[in-house]
């Protein structure tokens, strides 16, 4: 059993759905918990631990467990193989958002859970014409975003010598360039290939093995066979990329 902790947001939740299923169709068994508040930045997660605040929904396996922790209760829990950390997504392109908090909750963590590895959840771009993209961040198309938020998390991982980065935003703009639709409202991941594409993503890059040719399993909304055969592929090639 493989234990990971996300301290994270709705990409965290987004990434985490389906992470159980993707490892159980491997062959393997993930243990996967995130700590959920929507919209959620760095410098919340920081406040969260000065106040030991119970402020994150429980999620296990992909499911709302309807019971609220503060993220020390959370750590204190088990003994966690893998603890991501990430920034709100759009936040992520400006790295002078990240600290002092990310230093400071990577501190926490080590603190709280020694063994754990510590690793940096990429998140992604906004979808192409969105407003969101368009109007709030200022950027022209996904890819100009997603140069900034790939620089950002780059440092962030080398300021707490992070184990890895989960190359999720990666993953999601070489599908979203191979013509998929990823997106189910501009910037949350779509319930189908979005959500899979991000579990396979996480899952090679926790264990080091490939999703290819693993057998598949519903999804939340239908999803076309062959294009998750394509997820997998995506997610392979994104991961193998960043070793």
């Amino acid at each position: 059993m493989i234990n990971v902790l996300a301290i994270g947001n709705s990409f965290s939740q987004d990434a985490t759905r389906y992470l159980r299923k993707v490892a159980q169709a491997a062959g393997d068994d993930i243990k996967v918990v995130n700590l959920y508040i929507g919209g959620c930045p760095l410098w919340r997660h920081y406040k969260n631990i000065c106040e030991d605040a119970p402020a994150y929904s429980l999620e296990i396996d992909g499911e709302s467990t309807g019971f609220f922790v503060s993220i020390r209760q959370a750590l204190l829990t088990r003994e966690w193989d893998f603890v991501t950390m990430q920034q709100v997504s759009n936040q992520s392109p400006d790295y002078d958002t990240y600290q002092p908090y990310l230093d400071a909750l990577s501190d926490y963590v080590l603190t709280y859970s020694p063994k754990a590895k510590q690793v940096i959840h990429q998140t992604w771009a906004y979808e192409n014409g969105s407003a969101r993209l368009c109007e709030e961040l200022g950027y022209q198309a996904d890819a100009e975003m997603f140069e900034k938020v790939r620089q950002s998390y780059a440092q962030a991982a080398d300021d707490i010598s992070a184990d890895l980065i989960i190359p999720s935003g990666e993953a999601m703009l070489l599908a979203a360039n191979q013509g998929f639709s990823m997106h189910r409202d501009t910037f949350h991941a779509s319930y189908g290939i979005g959500r899979y594409l991000l579990a396979a993503t996480w899952y090679e890059a926790l264990t080091g093995k490939s999703t290819i040719g693993t057998p598949l399993f519903p999804l939340d909304i239908f999803a076309d066979e062959n294009e998750l055969i394509t997820m997998q592929e995506i997610a392979h090639s994104t991961v193998a990329s960043y070793k």
